[in-house]
């Protein structure tokens, strides 16, 4: 049986390109200025954003920490103030980093994300990423897996929101990519939300609640 690192270390660059691979989509750069599905975050925004989520593992999967190391990826959902404090509001949006590099156009985009999934293969690939990785924002560490995985989370959903922004079908993860961050969906909506709601929402269509993760 693989090693949950190991497994995460090969799905990791599966979705970073799938998620390459939508950012470059025509629609993307054609409706860059929209607003996109998010509030008061553009198309361009959002793509940025999402092309982030490999620019952070490349920036951050060789670097020392001496941050103190959380149990789980769950707990770093658990922890991060932005998950009980609501959507940003439009000012907050507009002078944060994703609508900053969205200034830059879609170019520049696809240029830092092809550059940072190829240093995140050779880092997987020649064991140069560290074992516990540091996230300076919030002020702890992760193990990689699970650094990796909160990484793969923003893909994927990230990657279905920036679909509906521009009106084409949302990627399709392989299981690898897939299952895990599924799973820990489900255990942070029945976190938040309770073990009935989420039951209900997933069995039961005429008494379904709200079960977002988030």
């Amino acid at each position: 049986m693989s090693h949950p690192v190991d497994a995460l270390d090969a799905a990791f660059p599966v979705a970073a390109a799938i998620a390459l691979d939508l950012i470059r989509r025509p629609e993307v750069t054609e409706r860059w200025s929209d607003p996109s599905a998010l509030p008061h975050l553009s198309v361009g925004g959002l793509a940025c954003h999402l092309g982030r989520q490999a620019v952070r593992a490349a920036e951050l999967l060789p670097a020392a920490t001496d941050l103190p190391t959380l149990e789980s990826a769950d707990s770093h959902y658990e922890r991060a103030a932005w998950v009980s404090e609501g959507t940003p509001d439009e000012a907050e949006v507009a002078a944060g980093p994703d609508e900053t590099d969205a200034a830059r156009g879609p170019a520049d985009l696809h240029t830092s994300s092809t550059r940072a999934l190829e240093v995140v293969r050779d880092l997987l690939a020649r064991g140069a990423a560290r074992d516990v990785v540091p996230i300076p924002w919030q002020g702890w560490s992760l193990r990689r897996a699970d650094f990796l995985l909160t990484r793969q989370l923003e893909i994927v959903v990230h990657s279905d929101d920036l679909a509906v922004s521009v009106g084409v079908p949302t990627p399709a993860f392989p299981p690898e990519v897939f299952d895990p961050v599924r799973d820990l969906l489900v255990r942070l909506a029945a976190r938040r939300r309770g073990q009935s709601a989420l039951i209900s929402a997933l069995s039961r269509s005429e008494r379904a609640q709200d079960i977002s993760a988030f």
